[in-house]
């Protein structure tokens, strides 16, 4: 199997997860009375789904990752320092998998306010979310590799950025947004005009007609 194939399909893994999550946050959303949504404590805001999103994290992240150092023979060992490395110690996971851990869980909330403020729209949310993923991905990484020296970065980079930009706005406005109340035909109207005009007719023939001397 192709070296490269194993990253795309997780990668593909990760967009097929990360875009169904905003339209099934989409369903925790408070329920609207008038048009308005319903505030705590009759409704709920917020930060109410988000606890089990956390929940979630937690369940799948430590335990799901608890039990794959144990097939891969990993150490638990947090703090060991790693032979022939000097300084290095596996303190380095704990680190910036916590920082990884916080901005992934800042994003979740970020998310999760985005869909419930707007109705749970989210072929508004997600192509926005997606679309400037990659490009501070792309500004991140041309950072970090600026502090090991010159980088020469291509035009076309912007162009993509731009393009990105077009890409997400071009999606938004053209996913189709539901099927709108089907008009009630000219004719059913005319007809209703029709039924109650006869109607009036008939009412007036029936009512007794008073003589006045």
């Amino acid at each position: 199997m192709n070296k490269m194939l194993i990253p795309i399909l997780f990668a593909l893994g990760t967009a097929l997860f990360w875009g169904c999550y905003g339209p099934t946050i989409g369903n925790a959303q408070a329920p609207r009375v008038g048009g308005r949504p319903l505030l705590p404590p009759d409704g709920w805001s917020p930060f109410k789904p988000y606890v089990f999103i956390g929940i979630a994290y937690l369940v799948i992240a430590v335990a799901g990752g608890l039990a794959m150092m144990k097939v891969k023979g990993d150490s638990f060992d947090f703090f060991k320092p790693v032979p022939e490395v000097d300084g290095m110690t596996h303190f380095l996971t704990v680190k910036w998998g916590f920082l990884a851990g916080s901005l992934g869980a800042f994003g979740a909330l970020c998310l999760t306010t985005a869909m419930m403020t707007s109705r749970g729209n989210a072929l508004l949310v997600m192509p926005i979310v997606f679309g400037g993923a990659v490009s501070v991905t792309a500004i991140v990484s041309i950072i970090k590799l600026r502090g090991h020296g010159p980088l020469e970065i291509s035009p076309m980079l912007w162009v993509g950025m731009v393009l990105t930009v077009v890409g997400v706005v071009l999606v938004a406005m053209n996913t189709p947004h539901g099927h709108a109340a089907p008009a009630k035909p000219a004719a059913d109207v005319s007809q209703s005009v029709e039924s109650s005009a006869t109607a009036s007719d008939v009412a007036d023939a029936s009512e007794p007609v008073t003589e006045t001397s």
